[in-house]
């Protein structure tokens, strides 16, 4: 089960719809071979190279942390039930009250839309925050399962590496 990797301080928080199987199995975020997520992060300047799911846990040195809108593993977010989806807004509250990181990046304009139970939803920088003090970036999902060209995905997690300076 990929766990939280959250504490105090951090600059930047990921946060998922949820695991996919294979992060389920190994225990690390985005550990799907078909998700570009690592490879998005290294060629928008988020990281300074080109770290792999392994290296998950290592990026709290850098101020980045992951999270999942619900902790179930699932081949696709839309077997998530509505009662785990609710649960999880409510979890994912607490913990951004708790760690108030500077920002929150949503890989996917469907979990912000989860989250905060709204269809009103833009790519980037949120005007109301779900946590005062912790800025809401809504980024798309970096999933093979998301047809945007990968240039267009490193032009949005741009707008992320502002938070990590």
């Amino acid at each position: 089960m990929a766990v939280d990797l959250l504490r105090p301080g951090l600059k930047l928080v990921f946060c998922g719809y949820n695991p996919s199987l294979t992060s389920g199995r190994s225990g690390n975020h985005y550990a799907h071979p078909g998700n570009r997520f690592w490879r998005v992060l290294f060629a928008s300047g988020v990281t300074d190279r080109l770290y792999e799911p392994h290296e998950d846990e290592t990026l709290l040195g850098l101020g980045i942390g992951f999270t999942n809108l619900c902790p179930r593993p699932t081949r696709r977010a839309d077997e998530l039930t509505r009662e785990e989806i609710r649960a999880g807004a409510l979890a994912l509250t607490q913990k951004l009250e708790q760690f108030r990181p500077r920002a929150v990046a949503y890989t996917g304009i469907g979990v912000y839309k989860w989250f905060r139970a709204t269809s009103k939803v833009g790519w980037g920088v949120q005007e109301v925050s779900a946590v005062p003090g912790v800025t809401d970036v809504v980024v798309p999902s970096p999933s093979g399962l998301n047809r945007m060209r990968f240039e267009e995905l490193v032009e949005h997690y741009r707008a992320l590496a502002p938070f990590l300076e």
